[in-house]
């Protein structure tokens, strides 16, 4: 997760604050910052779409997934966990269970 979130901190700097380090937390909103408007959201939704091979879908588009660098990061993993391909090992270790 850690480089998750260096990874989203890195694209958000670079293109919304032009490379600028504001100081910003990772708990912080980026809409209350200022950081990003709803533009910049359709951009961000593009880099998570092509960076990490997921899908935002509607019902994702939701403050608690995508306002600041913590809930995007755990939003992202929870996509790409959610995405992993079944192996015949872990079906039968589930069925074990």
């Amino acid at each position: 997760m850690q480089r998750t979130h260096a990874e989203l901190r890195r694209f958000i700097t670079n293109n919304f604050l032009y490379g600028r380090n504001c100081g910003f937390r990772d708990d912080e909103s980026f809409l209350e910052m200022g950081i990003i408007d709803s533009t910049g959201l359709l951009e961000l939704i593009n880099f998570l779409e092509k960076h990490y091979h997921i899908k935002v879908e509607d019902a994702d588009l939701i403050p608690e997934n995508l306002d600041s660098i913590d809930q995007l990061s755990q939003f992202v993993e929870r996509k790409i966990e959610s995405h992993r391909p079944t192996t015949v090992a872990s079906v039968l270790e589930t069925q074990a269970i």
